[in-house]
């Protein structure tokens, strides 16, 4: 039995509130409003907050109260372990290639323009670890849960893989609407390619590892070249 046909009450309830959440978290709850009051520390650190409530806090609480069998629910969108062999050796295959091209994202000005999100928290190497590991706690693991979890798992028997890896891809990446252009192309071939990760593990937690290292080594890249240069030759 598919998943939609199994769970179509819960899905339907989570996906109604995804319609609404999306245009709230793209506008009222968007970085580009929260820095105009704050640092961008504080803001961006407050997206993060907002964005894993949004995304992932809210829709978890959606399928426990909703889902007849709320473990079955989370397991069947990827919060599971899945096939761990074959992830752990996407992981290991995915630390050179993430860190290659982070270090050649990190040459593109438009993205040194634009990460790392805080620039304060460039100033010291304390405030930049904790910036950086609310970014992978707060905001990576609930944009794979997102998309490679939510938008896709249910997707699949219900579409095809290939009409599913085509939603996700799409609606992430005009979530990047903004973004430096190589990274919004970036963002398209990081659908399809963290889908079909996922896809075979059976988990979007793997694909939660490797988008968090390119993001994260990008922005270390990044926090040295400003600490040795300085934000004037940026």
């Amino acid at each position: 039995m598919g998943i939609l046909s199994k769970n179509a009450d819960v899905l339907a309830v989570l996906y109604g509130y995804l319609a609404l959440a999306f245009p709230l978290m793209m506008t009222v709850f968007h970085h580009s409003r929260l820095v105009r009051r704050r640092d961008d520390f504080r803001a961006f650190f407050l997206y993060f907050i907002f964005f894993c409530i949004a995304f992932l806090v809210l829709p978890a609480i959606i399928v426990f109260v909703v889902s007849p069998d709320p473990v079955w629910s989370m397991v069947s969108y990827g919060f599971t372990t899945g096939r761990w062999g074959t992830g752990v050796l996407f992981m290991g295959a995915s630390i050179p290639i993430a860190v290659l091209i982070a270090y050649m994202g990190s040459k593109d000005p438009a993205m040194r323009e634009r990460y790392p999100f805080s620039k304060r928290a460039c100033e010291s190497l304390g405030k930049f670890v904790l910036f950086e590991f609310s970014y992978l706690v707060l905001y990576y693991f609930s944009w794979e849960f997102l998309f490679r979890g939510l938008l896709f798992f249910p997707l699949v028997p219900a579409v095809g893989l290939i009409p599913a890896l085509g939603i996700q891809t799409v609606v992430s990446t005009l979530y990047h609407f903004g973004h430096p252009d190589t990274e919004i192309y970036a963002a398209a071939a990081g659908g399809v390619i963290f889908g079909l990760i996922a896809y075979a593990t059976g988990s979007f937690l793997y694909t939660v590892f490797i988008h968090a290292l390119v993001g994260i080594t990008t922005d270390s890249f990044l926090y040295v070249r400003r600490r040795r240069f300085g934000t004037a030759h940026e």
